[in-house]
């Protein structure tokens, strides 16, 4: 699918670290709002996030590129972000998809494009996928053996 003018811009990010139905939910709706740009967190980045040590940079870039190829099968841009506002301050995108979990972090991003006068990003909230156990599917239970990617317990 060509990318068009026409076409609303849409803008997720994240780690990405073991790619879940969470993540295939989100990417799921924001293809379905328009062109997707996929902010992946740098290692640098990862590192001071999280807790615990994180699948090198091109090992989680080529996953979901091979995820999106393979199952949406639509045109799509992948970046590196090093913050967690990526080129949300100075690039025009109509979504910002998010889960409960960044939320906050869009509503800071609308902040700040307002003190800058930058058209606000229309907030797309999704929920979170839960697992069997009526808690959210994550990277880290998956990690600890305690379910299995798409929520299942182990």
């Amino acid at each position: 699918m060509k990318k068009n003018n026409k076409q609303k811009k849409v803008i997720i990010g994240g780690t990405f670290d073991v790619l879940h139905k969470g993540h295939y939910f989100l990417l799921k709706k924001a293809f379905s709002l328009g062109h997707v740009t996929i902010g992946i967190t740098s290692d640098e980045m990862a590192k001071k996030m999280k807790k615990r040590k994180v699948k090198a940079f091109k090992e989680r870039k080529q996953e979901i590129k091979n995820y999106i190829e393979k199952n949406i099968k639509k045109d799509f841009s992948l970046i590196k972000i090093e913050d967690r506002f990526g080129p949300t301050l100075t690039k025009t995108f109509d979504y910002i998809v998010v889960s409960p979990e960044t939320y906050k972090t869009a509503l800071m991003i609308n902040k700040k494009r307002s003190k800058l006068n930058k058209k606000l990003i229309e907030i797309v909230e999704i929920d979170f996928v839960l697992a069997e156990d009526g808690k959210p599917i994550s990277s880290t239970r998956i990690l600890k053996n305690i379910i299995d990617s798409n929520g299942k317990m182990v």
